[in-house]
């Protein structure tokens, strides 16, 4: 086989490799998103508590990375301290080796029976759950189909005359093979993707062990990188939390190379094969890494703390990040249009910042955090009045019937969440202070109906975001069918509440308005973030102009 052939099925194997992981990662986030954020959730306690969420969220997502962004939400809207947050990432991290260690044995066997099963779900099986399980397995099939392709590219490779000046300079020159891991786990953007292939290449004799581990170490602290990089832009307190894991990574592989190199372990010990002992010492590294940083979690909190501390603002509140309506290209209406969708959602995390708190506030909340999440309407408000006249500014060049057509979405989505906004801080944060206040409690049932409804409507303004930037037309009809779902929710919970003051249930009766216009809020906000995906529906055909029952 010509070598130019040889790189093309090796790239078409590594893509293949990638897709497989984003694809079990969107089955996940689609059909498990509850049982994600209840382990979110669950990271609310001590640090150990956090480490074993994390890790279970890694595993659930094919990887750190999308808990690392998970996680710096919850911490913008302070709903993470520091401390847990990080202790979550480092067991994300040793949940993201776990996987690895997991689709590196040999699976192949499995490859037509995921193959078969996934697709058979995803495709014939009605339901959204079903689909989307469908999606994961077929995912995970995909991923170890693209590790078999891998293994049989470069086999021709072996013989080649070049290979061993190559490896045994990067199995002599260590610090070269740890940046080349950084740069290739950056450039993929996937640790899980990076190691499976590194340890691919090491069963085949491609990359020796020795070159292989520092590449290996390099990929755990590109890995860091990935997560940071993506949380440029967020608020503080969401960068504190990946810097210090980024700083724990960095550190702990710096030492694992001094380790290696100056001691001289033996490498060979750790596995049957070369490949086997890369992944071994991948687990070994991330669970030392995680026995050893878990206690110095609250210090490297503080430390962040310090390298990023709070923007100075005038009025005693933490200062909300700027406008990024770019002036200058105005006059180009597709960078204009671009402009605004990053404008877009830096409303929706406003948004996500005023509503995530809610059930708590609702529970134990105090007027002086109440205030706080009401401060930040005004930021939303801000916002808003600044995408239309910018997009007034836009129209008042030259574009095109689409682009035209596109300002309009976009300013009507930025009225939507404007709207939302109000919702929150002129009904719920209202409600909430008037609980506080009269110090009411809901029933047990009631509690958890507005609970799920909460969650539910999270799940979609997040799902909302995605589709604004994705225009991804699965992504988009499932927002919308979350439309009738979230009406049957309140029309249950309203249903079992009336119940509930029939049989003259104390707390029921106290809570009664509040329950009530809370389920309102909940299904307004719903059906406003529902309208994102109106206009893409619409163009590709799959929205119907109405409801309505022809008559007779």
């Amino acid at each position: 086989m010509q070598f130019s052939m040889i790189l093309l099925h090796l790239a078409g194997a590594a893509l293949l490799l990638l897709y497989a992981v984003h694809l079990v990662r969107t089955g996940v986030e689609r059909a498990y998103g509850g049982v994600l954020r209840i382990f979110l959730g669950g990271a609310k306690g001590g640090v150990i508590g956090s480490a074993a969420s994390g890790m279970a969220m890694a595993v659930m997502l094919q990887g750190s990375t999308a808990v690392a962004m998970l996680a710096c939400g919850f911490a913008a809207s302070g709903l993470l301290a520091a401390a847990n947050g990080l202790a979550l990432l480092l067991g994300a991290d040793l949940g993201s080796a776990l996987v690895v260690r997991i689709l590196s044995f040999n699976l192949g066997w499995l490859i037509p029976v995921c193959i078969l099963v996934g697709g058979i779900l995803h495709l014939k099986v009605p339901g959204q759950k079903a689909r989307e399980t469908g999606r994961i397995i077929l995912g995970i099939g995909f991923v170890l189909l693209s590790l078999k392709l891998i293994g049989e590219t470069t086999g021709p490779l072996r013989e080649a005359a070049f290979l061993p000046a190559i490896s045994g300079y990067l199995a002599r020159d260590f610090a070269t093979a740890f940046l080349l891991g950084i740069l290739f786990t950056w450039a993929i953007h996937s640790s899980v993707a990076a190691v499976l292939m590194l340890a691919a290449f090491a069963t085949h004799g491609l990359v020796p062990l020795e070159a292989g581990v520092p590449m290996m170490l390099g990929a755990n602290v590109g890995s860091g990188l990935i997560a940071f990089g993506l949380s440029r832009g967020l608020d503080r307190k969401a960068q504190r939390l990946p810097l210090g894991n980024l700083l724990f990574r960095l550190g702990g592989a710096l030492a694992a190379l001094f380790a290696v190199e100056g001691i001289g372990l033996p490498l060979q010990s750790f596995g049957s094969h070369a490949g086997a002992a890369l992944v071994n010492l991948h687990v070994i590294f991330n669970a030392s890494l995680l026995i050893l940083c878990l206690p110095l979690a609250g210090p490297m909190a503080k430390l962040t703390m310090q390298m990023l501390p709070e923007p100075a603002s005038t009025d005693g509140a933490p200062d909300q990040k700027r406008s990024v309506l770019d002036a200058a290209v105005v006059g180009t209406p597709r960078l204009a249009l671009a402009s605004v969708t990053r404008e877009l959602l830096r409303m929706g995390e406003l948004i996500q910042r005023m509503y995530a708190p809610i059930m708590d506030l609702y529970q134990n909340g105090g007027k002086d955090q109440i205030a706080r999440l009401r401060k930040i309407d005004q930021d939303v408000n801000d916002a808003h009045t600044g995408i239309k006249l910018y997009v007034a500014q836009v129209n008042a060049g030259g574009l095109s019937l689409d682009e035209a057509q596109r300002g309009i979405e976009l300013t009507d989505v930025a009225i939507n969440l404007e709207h939302v906004g109000d919702i929150i801080a002129k009904t719920l944060l209202v409600l909430a202070e008037e609980r506080a206040t009269m110090k009411l409690r809901f029933s047990g049932e009631g509690w958890e109906e507005l609970r799920a409804l909460h969650e539910r409507v999270m799940e979609n303004l997040q799902l909302a975001l995605n589709v604004l930037i994705s225009n991804d037309v699965a992504s988009a009809r499932q927002l919308v069918a979350e439309k009738e779902h979230v009406r049957a929710m309140e029309r249950d919970s309203h249903e079992r509440h009336l119940r509930r003051l029939q049989a003259g249930k104390v707390e029921s009766i106290e809570t009664s308005d509040l329950h009530l216009e809370t389920l309102r809020a909940l299904k307004e906000i719903n059906s406003l973030l529902v309208t994102v995906a109106y206009p893409l529906l619409t163009q590709t055909g799959d929205l119907l102009s109405s409801r309505l029952a022809r008559s007779a």
